[in-house]
């Protein structure tokens, strides 16, 4: 296959974008595109990459029409469906059947024993999770789950909810995702954030893409990267898979990019094994450092580590100390590739450096993270223009819940300010993360169990132990808008509450109402969605947290509850007060762009204990492959949006009409005596407490594929049986969905 062929975008993503739309019905689909990332319209409730300041008269890419489609169908879940359909039956549906089904129109009840859902009333529904959440013996048995794409507004008084009531247990996507680059980034620069704006991107010399795909999971920011590349910057895939949006990008709302040949996006792609990014980026710093040997005062950012950093000395001595071999056996690239590469970086002025899952999930997630921002930091790449690091959020909002004190936990600072605002005392202790919560409602330790969006069955690992986990929670609350996974398997009993999507009307007492998000780079902005509610029976997800607290917290409670549930600006002078950075809120969200939350590293000022950026040694990461086992990593297809499979195809890497695939390079298969096309069942193979376990997946496909030696894999969220509910990041405890030690036979 040429490049040519291979180039993302063009008119086949025209095509597709209009298909979603037509099956979605052109009467909504078409009005919500129309000002989906409009400055008076409501943000994509896709990826989070941000807006461009100079709106066009399109600003979605085709995963962005995908998912504006799928919440403005016309197809619709309602009480006769649920007459139709007992929860057995929808058991044995997948993902995509599930949601597939329509919006939901009204709240639902499965009461105790009872096989289906049946409606219930908005205050009946608020009685009955008031009266469960008060009859708990501790408020630390309750479990709110957050999914990226709440509000700000929502977010905020869903953790106010919480902690009024007692605890801290607020698992969200973050721990499921970009946990590790959070941890990371906190301890050496002192904040969990990447530092660089889409401005810098205009200046960068060199960008380097590592563990992500952004052709199928952040399409808008291929747009950024070929205008990168236009101008002269040079890009470097580190990833193992060559992924096709890298390789080329033609513009779909360009003429050159309907009939041209696009533009060449990635000039290297660097096939790195999975689990060696470490070992990787170590014999780029040791490259490095010969340079500078080579070439003294010329490579390294002398006066940038002496002023504003800590840790050199000991981290040059941690790689003069390690030796190559074990470095390029782990990686799977040579020695000379590293020196390459090093070369490379050593002549850009001003470098990028962006990531996503395909660094965070693994069991060394935080080291992959540190290690990358050691190599940063070696030229200065921090706090000037064109520079910096880049972690790209997979969820439109979920850099804005953690901002809005959606964390199991929260800093000191945000609890008094909390305290001063609320009059209560915040719980200190920390709550529960994902992992954390599964276990807790394993063992009996959580009984209640609420989510504000998301497919939290679907996104867990050890997909077997996480539904027996939820179904024994005594009460499973669920805030969506369309029918998935979770709300079929979670709970003795259950309550759907179905919330109004993004692009919907929000209209309470006070008036039209907006909501705020925050993107990958930090900009909060408003968000108002004008098409007609797909029901009238449905509320907002600020309006639905509020009905709880008012039902929950009663006498307990002197936050003005009526009052947030009509006026959101309300909420956002609360805000104001608490969070850092969003003072005066609601007259700055109100300019053109919104606002730009502080990023003291951005500024070369870091709020670590030495007041400096702390590099850090970082162990080489010892992956046990025993022989015959293969290291398998999941992924997403490019007709997916998180948990939500749109079709069965992943037409970027070839595949159509199955998702049960597993990618693997044909000497692999060779060498275990299998075939291409053969049916295998994979066993993953994990050492925990109690020894081996082991857990076993049953007639995946293999795909022969351009992979690296050793390596294979999978679609999520169909392989998440395989990760051991034990297997996560240090530190971060995000489930190390890349970092899965399997074994192959010929399906069983």
């Amino acid at each position: 296959m040429t490049e040519r062929d291979e180039a993302a975008g063009g008119f086949e993503a025209v095509l597709h974008t209009a298909k979603h739309a037509v099956a979605a019905g052109l009467s909504r689909s078409l009005p919500a595109l129309r000002i989906v990332n409009q400055p008076e319209g409501f943000d994509c409730p896709g990826c989070a990459w941000p807006e461009a300041r100079e709106h066009g008269l399109i600003e979605f890419c085709e995963n962005g029409a995908k998912a504006v489609a799928h919440e403005a169908t016309q197809k619709r879940a309602s009480r006769e469906f649920f007459l139709t359909h007992t929860l057995g039956a929808l058991r044995g549906q997948s993902h995509r059947e599930l949601e597939a089904h329509g919006r939901l129109t009204e709240p639902m009840i499965r009461r105790p024993g009872v096989d289906r859902f049946e409606p219930i009333s908005w205050p009946l529904a608020f009685q009955r999770i008031g009266e469960a959440l008060r009859a708990l013996r501790s408020p630390n048995e309750a479990v709110f789950y957050t999914s990226g794409r709440t509000s700000n507004e929502a977010a905020f008084l869903y953790q106010l909810l919480a902690r009024e009531l007692g605890t801290n247990n607020l698992p969200d996507c973050s721990n499921l995702c970009h946990e590790s680059s959070g941890s990371g980034l906190s301890e050496m620069i002192g904040i969990g954030k990447g530092t660089v704006s889409l401005a810098d991107f205009v200046q960068a010399d060199l960008i380097l893409v590592l563990g992500q795909n952004p052709g199928s999971n952040h399409p808008r920011m291929l747009t950024t990267l070929a205008a990168a590349a236009e101008r002269g910057c040079r890009i470097v895939s580190i990833n193992p898979l060559r992924e096709r949006g890298l390789v080329r990008f033609k513009h779909p709302q360009q003429l050159k990019g309907i009939f041209g040949a696009g533009t060449k996006l990635a000039e290297r792609f660097v096939p790195v094994r999975v689990g060696g990014d470490v070992a990787l980026l170590k014999g780029m710093m040791k490259e490095l450092l010969a340079l500078e040997v080579e070439r003294p005062g010329r490579v390294l950012d002398a006066a940038f580590l002496a002023e504003h950093t800590i840790g050199f000395e000991a981290l040059r001595a941690s790689l003069e100390a390690q030796p190559f071999e074990p470095l390029e056996r782990a990686a799977g690239i040579p020695r000379s590739a590293m020196r390459e590469l090093a070369e490379l970086y050593a002549a850009s002025e001003r470098t990028i450096a962006c990531w996503a899952m395909g660094l965070t999930q693994h069991r060394h997630g935080v080291a992959n993270v540190q290690e990358l921002m050691n190599l940063l930091l070696l030229r200065g790449n921090l706090g000037r223009p064109g520079a910096g690091p880049c972690p790209v959020r997979g969820h439109s909002n979920v850099q804005g819940d953690r901002t809005m004190g959606i964390w199991e936990r929260p800093s000191a600072a945000f609890l008094d300010a909390l305290e001063r605002e609320f009059a209560f005392a915040p719980p200190r202790a920390h709550g529960f993360s994902v992992i954390e919560a599964i276990r807790a409602l394993h063992e009996g330790r959580a009984r209640f169990f609420m989510a504000m969006g998301g497919n939290f069955a679907a996104a867990s690992p050890d997909t077997a132990y996480t539904e027996e986990a939820l179904a024994r929670a005594e009460l499973a609350v669920h805030v969506a808008t369309t029918l998935n996974r979770t709300h079929v398997v979670a709970g003795r009993e259950a309550i759907l509450l179905p919330c109004l999507a993004r692009s919907e009307r929000d209209v309470r007492h006070a008036g039209p109402q907006f909501v705020t998000v925050e993107d990958s780079m930090a900009t909060v902005h408003r968000s108002q969605g004008r098409l007609a509610p797909a029901s009238d029976e449905l509320l907002s997800e600020v309006a639905i947290v509020a009905g709880i607290a008012r039902a929950a917290l009663r006498e307990k409670t002197a936050a003005p509850w009526e009052r947030f549930a009509n006026d959101y600006d309300e909420i956002r002078e609360r805000i104001a007060r608490v969070v850092p950075g969003c003072e005066q809120m609601n007259e700055r969200v109100r300019e053109p762009g919104g606002f730009v939350l502080p990023r003291p590293p951005a500024e070369r000022r870091f709020t670590t204990p030495s007041g400096k950026a702390e590099l850090r040694v970082v162990a080489l990461p010892q992956l046990e492959v025993p022989e015959g086992r293969l290291i398998l990593m999941t992924i997403r297809s490019h007709d997916q949006f998180n948990t939500t499979v749109y079709s069965d195809d992943d037409r970027y890497r070839g595949i159509s009409g199955d998702r049960r695939v597993l990618l693997a390079n044909p000497d692999d298969l060779a060498a275990l005596g299998l075939t291409p096309e053969q049916r295998v069942d994979v066993t993953s193979h994990w050492t925990g407490e109690n020894g081996e376990e082991r857990r076993t997946l049953r007639g995946l496909r293999a795909v022969a594929y351009e992979m690296p030696l050793g390596c294979v894999a999978a679609y999520f969220p169909e392989a998440n049986p395989l990760v051991p509910i034990g297997q996560f990041a240090d530190k971060s405890l995000t489930p190390a969905f890349k970092s899965i030690v399997v074994s192959l036979a010929p399906a069983s």
